[in-house]
């Protein structure tokens, strides 16, 4: 049988070209497996582990791209050993993934390779525009969690004595470091 996976990083994203692919590789829509809005540079799919569990002796995993299955060379290294240990191949594109061919094994790392390339770049590209966007002053942090009348609440009770920090936290809805960081920021000023 042949089993499908297809992965978008963001829901914004369409599968409808990985799905045409799959299709024209034999793939039934009904043994498509998906995950939106999730990077492959996580194992932590639902869809991978459906598609994983879907599998048995003899049946064919297809995705129509590597990076698709797996963004870095060692998850995707994993994954084709979990299969080939299964008794399941693995179809790239088309191209089945041959683990006792040298020159199979040779191309699989050269693509996992790239992937893992691309994913660099993409974090690198990203960390570029955030470094840009916080010299512009677009970027400030997370938003906080209290505004500046909660937090000044909180300290005056935590100033009293009367709660502990543990429940000071509850009561706002926060961690206790979150406390704590109020308290040292009041002190400081």
């Amino acid at each position: 049988m042949l089993i499908g996976y297809a992965r978008v990083s963001t829901s914004g994203q369409d599968l409808a070209a990985q799905r045409d692919g799959l299709a024209a590789l034999g793939v039934d829509d009904q043994h498509v497996h998906v995950d939106h809005g999730l990077s492959g540079t996580t194992r932590a799919r639902p869809g991978l582990r459906e598609a994983l569990a879907a599998c048995r002796a003899g049946d064919v995993l297809v995705v129509t791209k590597l990076d698709r299955l797996a963004r870095s060379l060692r998850d995707a290294t994993d994954i084709a050993d979990e299969l080939t240990t299964k008794g399941v191949a693995l179809n790239l594109g088309g191209a089945v993934y041959d683990p006792t061919d040298p020159v199979g094994r040779l191309l699989f790392n050269v693509l996992g390779m790239v992937a893992e390339f691309e994913a660099d770049l993409i974090r690198a590209r990203t960390r570029e525009g955030m470094a840009i966007a916080k010299a512009a002053g677009k970027l400030r942090g997370r938003k906080p969690k209290l505004t500046a009348s909660q937090e000044k609440h909180l300290v005056q009770l935590h100033r009293t004595g009367a709660h502990t920090t543990s429940e000071i936290a509850e009561l706002f809805g926060v961690a206790r470091s979150t406390v704590y960081r109020a308290v040292q920021r009041a002190e400081q000023a």
